[in-house]
């Protein structure tokens, strides 16, 4: 069986507090052999790096997220450089812009979205976008930054329609995919997905949230990344294992992780 990669999840959020070793027991189980946690302010970071430095297969993404920066205080980005520079850290984010909630100027949110792209650039890291219902602001960022040189990043949780996908693999972009896609009536959704090209898909939970069908409502975790890994399968017309070694061939070369091992057959 294929090894997969959960390239985003919230291991520090609190709903996974009592019971985070048999969270992470669970998706090695599951064949899902790395995880990416994702941070969302510079406190949220250093959890993800330390969890990061707790668990072998574990790795940090750092950033601050658009909802958050206005919260930012003098030092917090100061602590998301040194961060970046953490062993155990292999991306910035999730950073980019959301015009659904009104927690913080777009105007703010567009200048830590540059900060972010500047940060990967100079880390190597690649970069996690975060948008919602601002597809178009986020492609004009992304065209503005591909001025000055490739970009190295990732759209997480895609939920755009075609143009938008199209547009944003034109500018070298991945897609990733969160539980959403497997929804019942999300057959839009799916529509786009086929779109994407193999060698720019991942596979993600945005674990606690978003849990993919058939559990859809309860809390997610990230070795139900393995159900919509199987429903990409299906959408691209390609065998369950072949998905799962394109998506995680795709996150290794991405982030720069080291290659999981293959997952013994029981």
């Amino acid at each position: 069986m294929s090894p997969l990669i959960d390239t985003h999840c919230h291991l520090n959020s609190e709903s996974f507090r009592q019971e985070l070793d048999d969270v992470v027991q669970r998706a090695e189980e599951a064949g899902v052999r790395r995880l990416l946690t994702i941070g969302i302010t510079a406190d949220t970071s250093q959890a993800c790096v330390d969890l990061a430095c707790r668990y072998a297969g574990v790795f940090a993404v750092v950033g601050v997220q658009p909802n958050y920066v206005e919260e930012v205080q003098s030092d917090d980005w100061t602590r998301i450089v040194e961060l970046a520079r953490h062993p155990e850290v292999v991306g910035i984010g999730e950073t980019g812009l959301d015009k659904y909630w009104d927690f913080a100027p777009l105007d703010l949110q567009r200048a830590f979205f540059h900060r972010h792209i500047e940060l990967s650039r100079e880390t190597g890291h690649a970069f996690v976008v975060h948008c919602r219902e601002a597809e178009r602001d986020v492609v004009e960022v992304l065209r503005r930054e591909a001025q000055t040189g490739p970009l190295n990043g990732v759209m997480h949780s895609f939920c755009g329609n075609e143009q938008a996908v199209t547009e944003c693999l034109a500018l070298g972009m991945h897609i990733s995919f969160s539980g959403i896609v497997t929804f019942r009536k999300n057959d839009e959704l799916r529509s786009v997905a086929a779109l994407v090209p193999l060698d720019r898909l991942l596979v993600e939970t945005d674990a606690p949230y978003l849990a993919p069908h058939p559990n859809r409502g309860k809390r997610n975790e990230p070795a139900w990344v393995r159900l919509t890994a199987d429903c990409l399968a299906s959408v691209h017309g390609i065998s369950p294992e072949e998905l799962a070694a394109r998506t995680t061939e795709n996150a290794v070369r991405l982030f720069r992780l080291p290659p999981p091992v293959e997952v013994a057959q029981s």
